[in-house]
């Protein structure tokens, strides 16, 4: 047979237990060329810089061929 605790674990040694296991803050950088809030090594989703250089342009709509 398997051993069994004696007693049942309180919720607040369970949530000791367990303090480690959450999840991870967001971090956030400022964009270089319109200063808005992104997400480190990405595009702005705002003005499509990265780097200093545009890599995406945003507001124009592709037209089909």
């Amino acid at each position: 047979m398997a051993p069994l605790p004696k007693q049942k674990t309180p919720k607040s040694k369970q949530g000791m237990r367990r303090s480690h296991l959450r999840k991870p803050s967001v971090k956030l950088s400022e964009c270089s060329h319109c200063h808005g809030v992104r997400l480190p090594h990405t595009v702005c989703p705002t003005c499509g810089y990265y780097k200093g250089r545009e890599a995406v342009v945003i507001g124009q709509p592709e037209l089909p061929e």
